[in-house]
């Protein structure tokens, strides 16, 4: 069987939401491992317009992964921080079905592609200790510690800060 084709896009807020949604409903497992419950339509909505502290989250890319005409994966990469010149990936989740695809290695490229055009000399991003399946695959891009984390009280979790040159 032929590989089915990808393609990735910008979703749009009024769009996309639906879809967006379902895939949150879907990959319920990662929102209740980090938020410590399910996603309801408001966190979806979230995507469109949430994004790191001072970046304008107009500039971002909100991206869709589609896996023939199904979209199986979201990311969200914003600029301007930790540090100015810095792109940040605040999300790329995939739905489980679309897991150990091979989609994160493509998906991550077109993301490091628009943080290069846009200069940036590292992309960032924060990954929770107890997700270390997501350790280990940003770690298997070329991505390191910065030796910033953090505990949030709120989730109880530790995050800790990963970064890769560009």
């Amino acid at each position: 069987m032929w590989p089915l084709p990808r393609l990735i896009r910008a979703l749009d807020p009024l769009a996309d939401l639906a879809l967006v949604a379902a895939l949150y409903r879907e990959a319920a497992d990662f929102w209740i491992l980090s938020d410590r419950k399910p996603p309801d339509l408001a966190k979806a909505q979230a995507f469109f317009t949430d994004g790191p502290p001072g970046c304008d989250s107009a500039a971002a890319h909100r991206l869709g992964l589609f896996d023939a005409t199904e979209l199986v994966g979201v990311a969200e990469l914003s600029f301007g921080f930790p540090e100015p010149a810095d792109g940040y990936l605040g999300l790329m989740l995939f739905a489980p079905r679309a897991r150990g695809r091979g989609h994160g290695p493509v998906f991550l490229a077109e993301i490091e592609r628009l943080a290069r055009t846009r200069d940036c000399p590292r992309l960032c991003l924060a990954v929770l200790q107890e997700n270390a399946r997501a350790r280990a695959f940003w770690e298997g891009q070329g991505f390191r510690g910065t030796g910033v984390s953090r505990f949030d009280d709120e989730t109880g979790h530790w995050v800790h800060r990963l970064a890769k040159d560009l």
